[in-house]
């Protein structure tokens, strides 16, 4: 992280947090298991990191801010690559046993050390602009719903369509550049509920007879995930009286919305009386959760984000980075929420779901 100020644990997590809270979902061994030895868990997640480098590779290389770019790709895809290879061989080597977090960890350091910055900042842009300019009817159709339970419903599949927006997945960046991604055609394509965890009918329920007083939402990728998904939702928050804090990433991560560049859209998204669609946006705010990857480690975020969140009574983990590989059975002090779509072969097998199913997993301490 560049900034300067220590990170502090996020203030809504169940204390003590030594004991109460891991980040990592998926454990990649047990105690019991040989040190000097790779796990099956461990070697299947290492090779899904490993069959990411080529797409990561593609991008590096048609960087026009790095100065020989394809030369420095190939290291990067070389250094990564035998980082791999070490672990398998001694899952103690560079700061292991591998986890999600170290594995993306050891990605970002590599390309960072090589002056790769942000390889996917071009495509978030082109989805960015593609999104806003489509944000008005993803907004009208919702509003059209009169029925809020209905409503509600659709938006949740607003998120979950806008999710499939993920670099990230080696079959999703195949499939994105092909064809894009059709946000509409997304929507309704989702699996059929009941979902892999599916509490949405409860969720409903108490949306329909509760009303929080602020929100905090972990964001995740740029395009149709904050614009589309995210951002149609927050507005209906900020409707109802909450208080919204988007909070998103302190620096570049595959192509996750940074904090810098959610300024930017939400400022192109509200009108000159600073208004989203007709809806008041003074109550919405947006964080910098100090955080530099695409999973998160909440006992570690920024004071500013930790300031925010002190008294929210709602916290919604969202994208398979934040609220399923990281933090799916995190537990709040308030009303939690994890929704994202599943788009690794790897996390579907551990829910024991689908690639590309849902998880809506909502906890409600005030009951």
């Amino acid at each position: 992280m560049e900034s300067t100020s220590e990170m502090v644990p996020f203030p809504l997590l169940q204390t003590p947090i030594e004991s109460n809270y891991r980040a990592c979902t998926i454990p990649y061994r047990f105690p019991s298991d040989n040190p000097k030895r790779p796990t099956p868990t461990e070697l299947a997640w290492i090779d899904l990191f490993r069959n990411s480098i080529p797409s990561f590779k593609k991008r590096a290389e048609s960087d026009p801010t790095v100065p020989d770019a394809p030369v420095r790709a190939e290291k990067f895809a070389e250094r990564y690559g035998a980082i791999l290879e070490d672990l398998k061989k001694d899952p103690e080597s560079h700061g292991g046993p591998p986890d999600c977090i170290l594995l993306c960890r050891l990605r970002e350091q590599i390309l960072r050390e090589l002056g790769f910055q942000d390889i996917f900042k071009k495509v978030k842009d082109e989805e960015n602009a593609k999104a806003i300019s489509l944000f008005s009817d993803v907004v009208n159709l919702n509003d059209a719903i009169e029925d809020e339970g209905k409503r509600l419903e659709n938006l949740v599949r607003g998120i979950f369509a806008g999710n499939i927006f993920d670099l990230g997945s080696a079959q999703l960046a195949e499939v994105f550049s092909k064809d894009g991604m059709s946000f509409l055609a997304s929507c309704q394509n989702l699996l059929p509920r009941p979902w892999v965890i599916d509490d949405l009918d409860t969720f409903k329920l108490k949306w329909s007879k509760k009303s929080w007083k602020k929100a905090i939402i972990f964001v995740d990728n740029s395009g149709a995930d904050i614009i589309l998904g995210i951002m149609p939702f927050a507005r209906e928050l900020l409707r109802r009286g909450t208080q919204v804090v988007l909070a998103a990433n302190d620096l570049p991560s595959i192509n996750d919305v940074t904090y810098p560049e959610l300024i930017e859209i939400i400022s192109k998204l509200k009108d000159e009386n600073g208004k989203l669609m007709g809806v008041d946006a003074s109550n919405l705010l947006i964080a910098n959760s100090g955080n530099d990857l695409p999973v998160i480690d909440l006992a570690q975020v920024s004071q500013e984000l930790a300031f925010l969140a002190a008294d929210a009574d709602l916290v919604i983990m969202e994208g398979m980075g934040r609220g399923i590989e990281t933090n799916l059975y995190a537990q709040f002090k308030c009303d939690s929420l994890k929704i994202a779509m599943v788009k690794h072969p790897e996390v579907a097998q551990f829910l024991g779901g689908r690639l590309y199913d849902c998880v809506f997993k909502y906890s409600d301490v005030s009951g």
